[in-house]
């Protein structure tokens, strides 16, 4: 897996190794790899002392939790946590600035329940016919495909739902006419209704559901680029006219005690997206998870893109598509272990068909 290659450079270059420290005061050697954090991620407070004692404060208790995570590590493939750009933040500051607090909320009404569109319907059928006719492989990454596009960075804007859902609309309109393209998430950020209020946050069934009713096309991003905001929808009132891919029929599933099936899902029909748990992946690096991530579905706060899974190792897992930029985890990437709702990776997974 490319994410050692990583681990070992951080290690390396970046200042970044953190070794188990006992009985000895460790400010030096905080301040040191502080000094070397705010180069790495040019963190714009080194000039403000008040801001940078409070930062060092929180990245010190960070150091200190990455400790005891990576000694709970039980094989090489083990998660493995460091320094990342939101190490400087209290737990409480990353769930506010980074993830969605209230997605469970806004999901509840999506919770365990299937879609009962006679299309969504024959789109799950499709799936387990495929599974009792060919099985499935025990492994499959769709970015062999050529289907997965790149990793994008959301920033500040907690449009994770409009990412997630735009990416896989990517996807299954690769694997269907052979041609990727980047789709617009602005157009989703700024137009989509039904509860989804842009920035501040919304869910991928909402916006699917908004997608199917309003029948409007998701238009290539560069007839709408990101802005990083919410702003006025630029569509007008001939939107459902408008030239682009069009969602044709969503399943918003729960897989909880049946992760067999979204293994199925992901290999014979395409990648999903999928609302998690993230709080524990502030200081992620690389490796997979596989404990000490919460999966109950009160605890969603974030929305990805799994696009694949190997089951080949010791430790089974799902690879995830996050929109934290590439200088997150292994190149953008994660990996989640898979047969315990780990991050709550199946408790709420749509997948799509697009025309």
């Amino acid at each position: 897996m490319e994410w050692r290659t990583m681990v070992i450079l951080i290690s390396c270059l970046c200042f970044f190794a953190i070794p188990i420290r006992v009985g000895r005061d460790t400010t030096e050697d905080d301040i040191k790899l502080f000094e070397g954090y705010i180069r790495r991620y040019n963190k714009s407070y080194k000039h403000d002392p008040l801001e940078y004692d409070k930062r060092l404060e929180r990245f010190q208790r960070s150091l200190r939790h990455i400790e005891r995570m990576n000694s709970e590590r039980i094989s090489k493939d083990s998660a493995l946590y460091g320094p990342t750009e939101f190490s400087d933040l209290s737990e409480e500051e990353f769930l506010q600035l980074t993830l969605q607090p209230d997605l469970s909320a806004r999901s509840e009404r999506h919770h365990n329940r299937y879609h009962t569109r006679e299309n969504t319907r024959r789109l799950g059928a499709d799936v387990k016919r495929l599974k009792r006719a060919a099985g499935i492989p025990l492994k499959f990454d769709w970015r062999d495909k050529k289907v997965i596009t790149p990793v994008r960075n959301q920033g500040t804007c907690g449009a994770c739902w409009a990412f997630s859902t735009v990416e896989v609309a990517e996807s299954m309109f690769a694997i269907k006419n052979g041609s990727l393209q980047q789709l617009s998430v602005q157009e989703m950020i700024d137009c989509a209704k039904n509860s989804n209020f842009g920035c501040e946050g919304g869910d991928i069934c909402s916006l699917l559901t908004w997608l199917m009713g309003s029948k409007i096309s998701i238009v290539p991003e560069s007839n709408y680029p990101l802005t990083w905001k919410t702003d006025a929808c630029k569509l007008g009132k001939t939107a459902s006219k408008t030239p682009g891919l069009r969602v044709s029929d969503f399943t918003c599933d729960s897989f909880v005690d049946s992760e067999d099936e979204l293994l199925a899902t992901l290999a014979g029909h395409g990648p999903v997206a999928a609302a998690v748990n993230a709080l524990t992946w502030q200081n992620y690096l690389g490796g997979v998870i596989h404990f000490h991530c919460d999966g109950s579905f009160l605890n969603l706060n974030h929305a990805v893109q799994i696009v694949g899974y190997d089951t080949t190792g010791p430790i089974p897992f799902y690879i995830i598509k996050n929109s934290w930029g590439t200088l997150f985890g292994d190149k953008g990437y994660l990996y989640i272990g898979i047969g315990s709702n780990l991050c709550g990776i199946a408790n709420q997974v749509s997948s799509l068909n697009v025309i």
